[in-house]
């Protein structure tokens, strides 16, 4: 397989202007080596082996394509694709080829202009396409000969990106492997460290391939790939300069696949030669910003963070044979207080987050400014269960443990203050959303019914579809059901690990996305809806997920369900 990036009638007239078959070289052929001596050639069309990763860049409303060919049947395919710092429209698609050059290759070709007409006379079938700021890829076990054609597009502003393409994606695995708990856990929380740990990448443990770990730790939210820090840390930097008009910006090291750096002709088209992480020079320091690579532990402590302040971290596991890594689930956290820790005010209507560190506690203060009968508390723990106290003027009125969703609702008294103690969990720190009122009708969080489980119906199931069922209530919300593929030992314990019920819609994949409804019953017995979920496949396992969204736009995930199609049918 053979990727270039630049028009297919550019692509066209590098071809050879002779009789002899139209062949696109592959890494599997003798033939390939000789094809790519020419390193102008790569130059002007920034070709790359099979089983690469390349950067580059788009400018804001100009498309980019790039073409590579498969000249086999039932060969697999991998393709990925890193927004670095702006969301991409993406999209893959395929034509076939003129017949006498797929397969083997064998035979007569077609004289070169009957192959253009052809390939440009069609517009290919699309397999895939995707629009926002994810690392999303394509993967197909089984793909067909022909030409494939991917488009990208950056309509928010310059921006670089990245591109993987293999045909091998069993043997390759160029990004390392998440353990199966990929999240990090802070382990110590002080006034200005914090500490962080996480298991090991299998690709470092069972693999034994040279894995380094990075973090990245900054004030305003987590990322996504460790090119989307690169961007943020480079954006002063040569590195994120835009190409000059005309020229292919590539910075691809020749020399790590076997061909050696041609300084002249990279400095001539204005190239920039890659270094570790895809670096040119070092980049200046940021004070909201820092990365740093620590080899191969797994547990480290961040220092000279600022007292009461929270960050967000993000790991990236890095093979340094490939320079290619993969993220870990970021997490946040809020370093302590410099003096005693104060206690947060709850404001009536409104919903306050909270992070409680492993065994830790919080205190909350609730002061209504009017005269009222009735104060309701409600929470939303979003990982494992919290301990929540509730104390009026000093008199314990509460005391519970709380998971997902719970409304408490307590008798109210003039002039009364609440003081509400959080404390975590053991496990591992807690995240959760609490909203305290005097206003019956001011409810942020949905209602939900006792159960929040989904139900499967075995004898349902076929090859291609699921149906479940949930309960809902007597108020109308509105239901959003997603689904995800998933390994088939995927167990609950892992499912456990991964939920985070505050984690909204939003966060999801727009291709994971099934359907969303309202929905509700005046007869709590027949508050029960049903859903078919239908285009899968045969013998595989989904992940499934029902969100109910309430008027104040805040959600609440039900119980993820797994659930596994049949075989045969």
């Amino acid at each position: 397989m053979l990727l270039l990036h630049c028009p297919l009638p550019l692509l066209l007239l590098l071809l050879p202007l002779d009789s002899k078959p139209q062949k696109l070289p592959t890494r599997d052929e003798e033939l390939f080596q000789m094809q790519i001596r020419d390193k102008a050639f790569f130059h002007d069309s920034s070709v790359i082996p099979d089983g690469a990763e390349i950067s580059s860049y788009l400018f804001r409303d100009t498309p980019k394509r790039y073409f590579f060919v498969v000249e086999e049947d039932n060969t697999p395919l991998a393709v990925t694709v890193t927004p670095c710092d702006a969301p991409l429209e993406w999209k893959l698609s395929v034509q076939e080829l003129p017949e006498e050059t797929s397969g083997e290759g064998s035979g007569d070709s077609e004289p070169l202009e009957q192959q253009k007409q052809q390939i440009t006379n069609e517009e290919g079938t699309e397999l895939f396409s995707y629009k926002g700021n994810d690392v999303e890829y394509f993967v197909s076990s089984s793909s067909p000969s022909g030409l494939y054609q991917l488009d990208l597009l950056s309509t928010e502003k310059d921006t670089h990106f990245k591109v993987y393409a293999t045909t091998t994606p069993e043997s390759d695995q160029p990004y390392p492997e998440l353990p199966y708990d990929p999240r990090i856990d802070v382990t110590s929380l002080g006034r200005t460290t914090v500490t962080l740990a996480w298991k090991p990448s299998p690709t470092a443990s069972l693999l034994r391939q040279p894995i380094q770990y990075c973090i990245v730790i900054n004030k305003e939210h987590n990322f996504k790939s460790l090119c989307a820090v690169e961007a943020k840390l480079s954006s002063d930097d040569a590195f994120m300069m835009a190409p000059k008009p005309g020229l292919d910006f590539s910075p691809f090291d020749f020399a790590h696949f076997g061909f050696p750096a041609d300084n002249n002709s990279g400095k001539e088209r204005g190239f920039l030669k890659s270094s570790k992480f895809g670096r040119q020079t070092s980049p200046k320091p940021r004070a909201d910003l820092h990365r740093v690579c620590i080899g191969n532990k797994n547990i480290f402590t961040v220092s000279d963070l600022k007292p009461d302040t929270q960050y967000y971290f993000d790991m990236f596991a890095v093979n340094t044979n490939t320079n290619m890594s993969t993220a870990y689930v970021g997490t946040f956290a809020r370093t302590k207080e410099e003096a005693k820790q104060k206690t947060i005010e709850l404001k009536d209507g409104k919903v306050t987050d909270v992070f409680i560190k492993r065994k830790g506690a919080k205190f909350l203060r609730f002061a209504p400014v009017s005269s009222h009968q009735k104060v309701t508390f409600s929470v939303h723990s979003c990982l494992d269960a919290v301990q929540i106290q509730v104390r009026r003027d000093g008199k314990l009125l509460l005391s519970q443990s709380v998971e997902g969703v719970r409304q408490f609702q307590l008798r109210g008294k003039a002039k009364a203050k609440y003081l509400i103690r959080l404390k975590g969990s053991k496990k591992g720190a807690s995240m959760l959303k609490i909203l305290a009122t005097t206003r019956p009708n001011k409810q942020s969080f949905p209602s939900l019914p006792e159960d929040t489980r989904i139900k499967a119906f075995d004898k349902l199931r076929t090859c291609s579809s699921v149906t479940v069922a949930w309960l809902g209530t007597q108020e109308r919300n509105k239901f959003c059901i997603y689904k995800r593929e998933v390994d088939d030992n995927y167990n609950e314990e892992q499912k456990k690990r991964e939920q985070n019920q505050c984690l909204g819609p939003d966060t999801r994949k727009k291709s994971e996305k099934v359907l969303c409804k309202y929905f509700h019953s005046q007869n709590i017995q027949k508050a029960v809806t049903t859903e078919t979920i239908r285009g899968l496949q045969p013998g595989k396992s989904y992940l499934l997920d029902v969100y109910v969204i309430g008027h104040g736009g805040h959600s609440v995930k039900y119980q993820s369900k797994l659930v596994k199609t049949r075989k045969f049918c």
